[in-house]
């Protein structure tokens, strides 16, 4: 009984182990998350079309990313600043920080818009390849 047990420990560990290994395989091939080390290398490496519209397409999807995350950081900005109670609040207030968050949300979408514009240019046919 102990024997069958222990089998059944280990063999459930091992397909959870396998799950998760796959999962993550998957979503490294779609290109739904790279690390920025992978980021460089795919910059430093780009040589044709398919690849510069990968970018393009990565830079896309975060500044998507970027402009839902500064929606949602303008609602609660314009929430907070509902509630100020006192000229004499000490700072940083509530509706300071998240002011701040959707300036800097809003900031990186525009950043990676323009990356996805410069890739998606340079991934147009008889775009200039050595240009980066």
């Amino acid at each position: 009984m102990k024997r069958n047990l222990f089998a059944v420990c280990i063999l459930s560990f091992g397909l959870a182990g396998v799950g998760s290994a796959q999962g993550s395989a998957s979503s490294a091939e779609n290109g739904t998350h790279y690390t920025q080390a992978q980021l460089k290398q795919m910059v430093r490496d780009a040589r044709t079309s398919e690849q510069y519209s990968a970018l393009a397409s990565y830079y896309g999807k975060q500044q998507n990313d970027y402009l839902q995350q500064a929606a949602e950081e303008k609602q609660e900005w314009a929430r907070r600043s509902q509630n100020i109670v006192s000229i004499a609040a000490k700072y940083p207030r509530p509706v300071d920080s998240a002011r701040y968050l959707y300036e800097y949300y809003a900031y990186k979408a525009a950043e990676a818009g323009q990356l996805a514009a410069k890739y998606s240019q340079l991934s147009a046919p008889g775009a200039p390849v050595t240009a980066k």
